[in-house]
């Protein structure tokens, strides 16, 4: 198979013609990169190049570590160095990330690409507010220095920007210190998503971390009815003084077929994980790994989507009636037909600085659709509920998003074109996202 004849796809499995080029030396390898990717975490069409490219640069080769000080806890890295590895490096000497997504396959160049947020973002904000300096490539094929300090207006569109502003060569940031590699967890099952909503909002005040998943196919007095996880790191005197043993790791042996994913077989398993909880109040030690990164476990697991493949479609509902907007999306999603294995409410804090960073102050909703004929009408459906919620979505997951839908959500959006004409007037740089939603040159 020659590259023109070759499939590239986001983890969604959704794919273009393309091709990545891989080099450990980013400096060089992006002189004319009309974009760069990290591990492909992306769900959607984010890091897939645009068609008449149908090349982007792979970061994944330049995965040197540049430099750490222990006393400030700054870490100075390669744009392709992963969470994973510095998890594996970093938590035996006591550093933790200070934001992470829930999967540990993402680079540093991705990671501030997508502003990523985790677990405790009502604590802690997205990736880019720990970002102390970058060096990139703009489009001229100058190198240049950024910082909330210098060229601040190509720093922070940069943050959150899908990499449609330059190429990111290393990235510079403050790792956080934990006191053990253990997680004091508590979780509780909850009865509907009033409830839900409220409980959530209790553990933000208690824990640094607080995620939950909900049945999002359940109606009437069960609807939005759950589990909702809260934890810390561990103190010395509540952990094992043991370091955490690894976990086995499963493989998705092969692609499940389109029909084993329907509303009942979804329906069932919703039912039989929120019996699970079988207490409805749980505490104790748990590994970081499961309580991070559940779905690392499973290497592939975007294999049981089918053939089609699946898109993840999150959204955040600001602050305010959040247990009525809650409601009208779980709504649209059992009306439409959006049955979802995984449906995630996270608390979300104070909106950051980057201009297209995704998270406000208020709650992220995120769940995976099958891709089908129905699809598109459904994530029309859901966006006009989040645009009327004065919400928005997460560019990192959308694939099916429409140009005026995410321009009316998206007030922010004439700051990032003009600090991106400033960089990059002719737009040499774009993805198949920017294509879509920007109208850039195909």
């Amino acid at each position: 198979m020659n590259h023109s004849e070759s499939v590239l796809s986001g983890w969604g499995r959704i794919g273009v013609l393309g091709h990545e080029r891989r080099s450990e030396n980013l400096r060089e390898a992006s002189r004319d990169a009309v974009l760069s990717r990290g591990l492909g975490r992306s769900y959607g069409d984010s890091a897939l190049p645009p068609p008449s490219a149908r090349e982007v640069l792979g970061t994944a080769l330049a995965d040197r570590l540049l430099g750490f000080d222990e006393g400030t806890g700054i870490l100075h890295a390669e744009a392709g160095v992963s969470i994973e590895q510095l998890n594996r490096r970093m938590l035996p000497m006591g550093y933790f990330v200070p934001v992470t997504p829930g999967t540990q396959f993402v680079t540093m160049g991705g990671a501030v690409a997508a502003d990523v947020h985790g677990k405790n973002h009502h604590v802690a904000g997205c990736f880019g507010e720990h970002v102390t300096r970058m060096t990139m490539r703009v489009a001229s094929g100058e190198i240049v220095s950024v910082s909330p300090n210098e060229n601040a207006d190509l720093f922070w569109a940069t943050v959150g920007g899908m990499g449609l502003t330059g190429h990111i060569l290393d990235v510079e940031f403050a790792m956080k210190r934990v006191p053990s590699p253990w997680i004091y967890q508590e979780s509780w099952r909850v009865p509907d998503i009033d409830a839900y909503i409220d409980a959530l909002a209790e553990g933000a005040k208690k824990f640094d971390y607080t995620v939950g998943w909900i049945d999002c196919l359940s109606r009437g007095k069960n609807m939005g009815r759950g589990i909702l996880m809260a934890g810390d790191w561990a103190k010395p005197e509540q952990a094992p003084s043991r370091y955490p043993s690894p976990l086995p790791k499963l493989s998705m042996p092969f692609e499940l077929p389109s029909f084993a994913l329907n509303p009942l077989s979804i329906k069932a398993f919703n039912f039989g994980f929120y019996w699970k909880h079988l207490a409805q109040h749980q505490q104790g030690l748990v590994h970081w790994q499961t309580f991070f990164y559940p779905l690392d476990m499973i290497r592939g697991w975007n294999k049981m989507y089918g053939p089609r493949g699946f898109t993840q479609y999150q959204c955040v509902l600001p602050a305010g009636d959040q247990r009525r907007s809650a409601r009208r999306v779980l709504d649209v999603l059992s009306r439409e037909g959006g049955a979802s294995f995984l449906c995630v409410i996270k608390d979300c804090g104070e909106q950051g600085q980057g201009i297209l960073s995704f998270p406000m102050k208020g709650i992220s909703i995120a769940l995976d659709i099958p891709v089908n004929d129905r699809t598109q009408k459904l994530i029309d459906t859901l966006n006009e509920v989040v645009l009327e919620e004065n919400g928005r979505i997460y560019l990192a997951k959308d694939q099916f998003t429409r140009p005026e839908h995410f321009a009316a959500m998206e007030p922010r959006l004439e700051k990032f074109r003009q600090v991106r004409d400033r960089w990059d007037p002719t737009h040499k740089i774009r993805s198949a996202q920017s294509v879509r939603l920007l109208g850039d040159r195909p």
